[in-house]
Formats: C-alpha cells, structure tokens, sequence
C-alpha cells in the first residue's frame, strides 16, 4: 500500500510538474544559460547539452524522485528509511544531510540575488511614477553592493516572500504558488518575446543561439554543458527527492522528469530570444553573460529603448518570479525535516528554517562591503559559499544518489518505482546511473576541484 507523506500530496502531475519546474528554472536559466550557447558553438552547444541532459540530468532526477517517494519524508529522514529497510548502511544517510546543507547555502546567497531583482523592479516603478532615471547603470549597481542597509533589507524581504509560501505546506501554499507563479513567467517571458521579435533583430539572435559552429566545440565546451545540465535541473540538493517524497504513486516518474527537463530548456532557450534581440537593437555586446549583462548592460537598453522602462519593470519581474519558484523549493528540505522532529508545526518550522538561513546571508550581503577585503579559498565570502554549495557539494550528493540508487537500493524498488519504463527502458536506466552518470558527474567534480 502506499502512504501518503505526512505533509501532503501534490494534487495532479500538473502541480508536479510546475513544482519541479519551478525548482528547476532560476536565474541561471535566464542569465547564464544563453550566454553558454552562444560562446560554444550555439547549436552545438544545444546538441551537447541535451545529451549531457539525457545521460545525466534524466537518469539523476528520475533517481530522486523515485527516492523520495518510496521514502516520503525529507531526504534525511527518506534515506534513514530506505537504508533501514532495506539493511543498509546507516551511513547513506550524508546523502540527504548533503542535500539539505547545501540548500541551506545555496538559498542564503539566492536571497540577497533575489533582493537584487526586486530592487532594481523597484527603481523602474519609481520610474513610472517620476523618479529618478539609472543614467549610469554600472555606478547604481556598484552603489547597490556598497550599501549594507539596502542589500540586507531586499535580502529580508525577498525570505519573507519565500517563507510565507513554505508556511502554509504543499497544498495551500507549494502548489497554489506554482500554479500561479510558473503560468505567470511564462506570459511574461512571452511577452519579452515579442518585444525582441519587435526590434526586427530576431533573426540575428535565432543565429547567434542556434547556428551550430562546431569548431568552437572543445574539451570546455563539454564540461560546460555537463555542468550547466547537471545544475539547472537541481540536481544533488534534494529539493526534487523532496518534491517526489508528495508525488502521486499512479503518476509516472519517466515521463514528469522528461516534462521538466523540456520546460526547464524551453525556458532558458526563451530567455536568449528575447533578451539577445534587445542587446543587438542598441549595440550592446551579448558577451560575459551573468550580473554585468543583466545589471549594467542591458539597463543602457532600457533607458533608450521605446517602452524601455515598461520593460525593465517585466524583465526584472521574470528574474524575480524565477528566483522565488526556486528559492521555495530550496526552503522546503529543511522545513520539512523539521517538521518530522515532532515538537514543531509547519509554520514554526519554516520560521526557523528561514531565520537560520536569512543569517547565514548575511555572510554574503556584508561581503559585498563590510567584509568586501575577507577571502577563503582566494575567494569573498559569497564566491566561497557558492564554491564550497554549488561546486562541491552538489556534484557529491548526485553522485552519491545515482551510487545509492544504482548499486544499494533494491532492484525491486527502482522497478516497482518505474514501472512505466518497461524492461528495455529500465535496464538502459540502470545502465545510465550505473555508469554514465556517476563517470561524467566525477568528470564536472574533477573540473571544479582543479579548475
């Protein structure tokens, strides 16, 4: 028989699918993603990464989510039962303990990024209503950083927002956000669209994505497409084995996992073609995607730009609603191991969750200024959170999952969990998390290590 988890249950494979959508698609989906096409080849690159997707990114999130909803707790507490049942060693368990740490850090730095996006949405609604125009986006921006006082305020309310999704628990408040906030993206991703396809410089960027120059292909281009596969999908941080742990036992995993694999590449791929037509229009160079592109470049196409400001207000709206969708399922993870102690109700526990991690962001806001000289690993604080979260730890706990799911949980389970692949689809399963995925995953992990 199957259980239901003690803190709910997605109501369809809709809300799933938005769910895992939501954690998969963030701000690197929309700022870094396109940049990575473009300077590897575009078309190239695109081929390389879905196949990085169907050798790693499939196989590791079909793992999770079949992990966590045989378990149906919180990754700690779901490995502490699939390893006991199964006479496992209890030692497993770092999986999820790795998973839930790196969620943790991970989320205090998205936040004060977060806060980023809604400060500068801010400054452009203020513009609508007279205020000041960004002349010199890359001084507001340095100003921005420099100020303590507003990096922790953003980075403040940017965990309120979070945390009072989390509160309310799956149904009132995971699913009802994600049924809102995911529909919502994409009419405003859709609308940016249109936009570009407007300056007449759509064709050019359709060009500079996708046409395929595989003499731009190289070693590097490989290991950026595996670790732009293996991170965009959230893989090693147990938000997606959280999200299985509420996932229908008649819904099927294969088929969800490939759905949100595809949203999460329609997605960034529709970022590129509408933010790409707009830096050609005003001869803004598409190159060193990231922070400076969407906080000082694209600012001095705002301010030229027919509705530029109209825009501006949609534009950093899109990077905040992408950010919220994935700081929610970061949130969750530890949430709901708190939950599972006993002594404590959802509410209180995302209370906690929140203010612990809405600490440990301070690290990174007082980096920016305070703190702007302290270096760990020849990095500042927020480089050397993000390094030690998302380059180390994340590669380890998927690692670790595909070992797990691919050597130590029973046969029985795996194929029980993914009866819909049918024999020949679970064995090249199997084979896949076996040994291609553990084999690329150690590749990216060596990458970050030694690079």
């Amino acid at each position: 028989m199957d259980n239901n988890s003690i803190h709910g249950m997605w109501s369809s494979r809709l809300a799933f699918i938005l769910a895992a959508s939501g954690s998969a698609v963030g701000l690197g989906n929309i700022w870094r993603f396109p940049y990575l096409a473009s300077d590897n080849g575009g078309g190239a690159f695109v081929l390389i990464y879905l196949g990085c997707i169907l050798l790693v990114g499939l196989p590791i999130m079909a793992a999770e989510i079949l992990m966590g909803r045989q378990g149906r707790m919180s990754p700690v507490n779901t490995l502490r039962k699939l390893t006991r049942e199964g006479g496992h060693s209890g030692g497993w368990t770092v999986i999820g303990w790795i998973g839930m740490l790196a969620a943790v850090a991970i989320l205090s730095f998205y936040s004060v990024v977060g806060g980023w996006t809604l400060h500068y949405a801010w400054l452009y609604v203020a513009q609508i209503f007279g205020g000041a125009p960004i002349t010199d986006p890359g001084a507001t921006f340095t100003t921005l950083l420099a100020n303590p006082t507003t990096l922790v305020f953003w980075h403040s309310v940017f965990m309120l927002v979070t945390v009072g999704v989390v509160a309310m628990g799956v149904e009132k408040g995971l699913e009802r956000a994600v049924k809102f906030l995911m529909p919502l993206l994409f009419l405003i991703l859709l609308g940016l669209l249109a936009y570009g396809v407007s300056t007449g410089k759509i064709g050019q960027a359709f060009e500079f994505l996708f046409k395929p120059d595989f003499s731009e292909v190289t070693g590097d281009t490989l290991l950026a497409a595996l670790g732009q596969a293996f991170f965009s999908l959230s893989l090693g941080m147990c938000g997606i084995m959280t999200y299985g742990a509420y996932l229908p036992r008649d819904i099927s995993i294969p088929r969800v996992a490939v759905t949100v694999a595809g949203m999460d590449t329609t997605i960034a791929l529709l970022a590129g073609l509408a933010i790409f037509p707009v830096l050609f229009a005003f001869g803004l160079d598409p190159a060193g995607g990231g922070p400076g592109l969407i906080f000082t470049s694209l600012p001095l196409a705002f301010n030229d730009m027919p509705f530029g400001i109209p825009y501006a207000v949609a534009f950093f709206g899109l990077l905040f609603v992408a950010a919220w969708t994935s700081s929610i399922s970061l949130l969750e993870p530890p949430t709901a191991f708190l939950v599972e102690k006993g002594s404590l109700s959802r509410k209180k526990s995302a209370v906690i969750a929140a203010l612990v991690i809405w600490a440990i962001g301070l690290v990174t806001a007082l980096g920016f200024n305070v703190w702007q000289n302290v270096r760990v690993f020849g990095r500042d604080l927020q480089g050397a959170i993000e390094f030690v979260a998302s380059d180390i730890m994340l590669p380890v706990g998927g690692l670790l999952i595909a070992l797990f799911a691919g050597y130590t949980l029973s046969r029985k389970i795996s194929r029980d969990q993914l009866s819909h692949l049918g024999d020949r689809g679970y064995q090249v399963w199997r084979f896949l998390i076996c040994i291609i995925a553990p084999v690329l995953v150690l590749i990216v992990l060596a990458a970050k290590i030694l690079g």
